[in-house]
């Protein structure tokens, strides 16, 4: 059995067990037998940002991976029926004492210049990162060896059982960029002019408008089915639906509500709702502020109370998003179950009331991501009734999220991940002492999630990340809103969209495996 059956057969956990053993190697797929032909264009439902173009600048979030399944290629990447699948590197091993993973370079792996992937690009694209979780990994690596053009090391201080997870699915450090590219066009450049190994090749940029993507005949996995990818970037619902009634567009993300139930029954289109590992949240980030209301558990416990869960989750997502009330995805290892989210609006008053604001309390800005506003207006109303006034403030997604990263914002922040990893790297970014998106942590946290990063007993690291998911409950760090159902409209010209076939990805993907139906 080879390493692709091998994972497939078993998971992610077993497969860090047999690649202890020995060798783990993917095998390359059959190319499609024919040249690209056409052309799919998807409505996007943000502006996209060139920073998304550079997985070194890959943050906590699920946006960036939209461009980068097609731009780029990783060591280790979540595949359709595999959360750690051989990319550009065809094999690895782990010694057995746990200190050292060794890759091997795929043969033959190319960048869009024409020149070969090698181990210098491997390690050059790993001390460059600097993204989320950039310095915990980077504290843990002790070196990056290149014995030679085909093979790259990654030597760790003490064993880490979450090193493959961390590299190879939940951060960009994985994904390989051209050294010499790089170092010729300078950081801006490539923002301007990416070149990656993907099974597309950058064409152009037109900011607010459109993102245009060509196939790469010379990817290693196999030729793309679709000649030219389109990305427009239409941040209006309605004009999306439009766009793809109209048959503008092929693939329309994010239709919600009465718009969803419009496309639903429109001939020729079909709706596409993908449960996604993607939870959504409010974050108190004044918390830890004696001064603050929210210092006060019964403000935060109040606002929990005061959101009407199921009733939100009807009216956007026609109730296809479920209320894990978790900010861990429920596919996630190491996931703790939490009590069911409870709706009680006397009881979010008296805790106010109880809190000394009896007559409520003006609350400030209510931060989001401008793409879920319709989200923050229905929980900013429940916040509301119980008496928590707040003024709602939209941004645009990468101006939300380098906001949010850079400790900027206050009051609540409504927050989401919908990246790959396990409880741990979402506890990492979101929770502990340092992480991206952690405004304050608490010292009981902490010192379980060191304990548990050097933890090889699996069930031992369970009890340990548990017990951290359910003080983050108890204490009601977040009040987690959903875990996202992605609700796409799919055009009738499209044959694969690829949305769903990654488990728990929002987008479409692997876009080589992407179809125009045939006519």
């Amino acid at each position: 059995m080879d390493g692709k059956a091998r994972a497939d057969a078993f998971g992610r956990r077993e497969l860090l067990v047999l690649s202890a053993l020995g060798l783990v190697a993917g095998a390359q797929r059959p190319a499609f037998a024919g040249s690209p032909q056409g052309q799919l264009t998807w409505a996007v439902h943000f502006s996209l940002a060139p920073t998304w173009f550079d997985p070194a600048e890959t943050p906590g979030m699920i946006t960036p991976f939209l461009l980068m399944y097609a731009l780029h290629d990783a060591m280790v990447k979540p595949m359709p029926g595999n959360a750690a699948e051989p990319c550009l590197a065809e094999a690895w091993k782990t010694a057995p004492d746990g200190l050292s993973y060794e890759f091997t370079v795929r043969a033959g792996a190319k960048f869009h210049n024409g020149e070969p992937v090698t181990a210098e690009d491997v390690k050059f694209s790993f001390e460059r990162y600097r993204g989320t979780s950039a310095a915990l990994m980077k504290e843990r690596v002790a070196a990056v060896e290149t014995p030679d053009e085909r093979r790259v090391r990654f030597v760790l201080k003490k064993p880490w059982p979450d090193f493959l997870t961390f590299y190879g699915s939940a951060t960009g450090a994985g994904w390989i960029v051209p050294k010499k590219y790089v170092q010729q066009v300078g950081e801006d450049g490539f923002k301007k002019a990416p070149v990656g190994a993907g099974p597309y090749r950058f064409v152009s940029f037109t900011p607010g408008v459109e993102l245009v993507f060509e196939a790469f005949e010379g990817y290693w996995r196999k030729i793309p089915a679709v000649k030219r990818l389109v990305f427009k970037v239409v941040p209006e619902e309605a004009t999306r639906l439009a766009a793809l009634k109209r048959g503008e567009v092929d693939l329309a993300y994010s239709i919600r509500g009465e718009l969803a139930e419009e496309l639903k029954k429109t001939p020729g289109l079909s709706l596409k709702p993908v449960v996604i590992q993607g939870c959504f949240w409010l974050y108190f980030p004044d918390q830890w502020d004696p001064k603050s209301p929210w210092h006060d558990q019964r403000v935060r416990d109040a606002a929990r109370l005061a959101i009407d869960y199921k009733s939100i989750s009807e009216a956007l997502t026609l109730g296809y998003s479920p209320i894990t009330n978790s900010i861990i995805p429920d596919t996630f290892d190491f996931y703790w179950k939490a009590p069911a989210a409870v709706y009680d609006l006397a009881k979010a008053k008296k805790l106010l009331a109880d809190a000394g604001f009896g007559n409520g309390f003006d609350a400030g800005d209510y931060y989001c991501d401008s793409s879920y506003a319709n989200l923050g207006e229905a929980v900013l109303n429940n916040l509301q009734e119980a008496g928590i006034r707040v003024k709602l403030r939209p941004l645009e997604r990468a101006a939300f999220f380098s906001g949010y990263s850079e400790k900027k914002l206050k009051n609540i922040i409504q927050g989401a991940s919908g990246a790959f990893g396990n409880a741990a790297t979402r506890l990492e970014a979101f929770v502990v002492k340092g992480g991206a998106y952690a405004y304050g942590s608490y010292p009981e946290i902490d010192t379980l999630f060191a304990e548990q990063a050097a933890e090889l007993d699996v069930a031992k690291r369970t009890t340990m990340l548990q017990r951290i998911q359910q003080i983050v409950h108890e204490r009601s760090v977040y009040a987690p809103i959903w875990q996202l159902a992605f609700i796409n409209g799919v055009g009738k010209r499209v044959g694969e969209s690829g949305l769903g076939l990654i488990r728990g990805h929002a987008y479409s993907a692997p876009y080589e495996d992407v179809t125009i139906k045939q006519t």
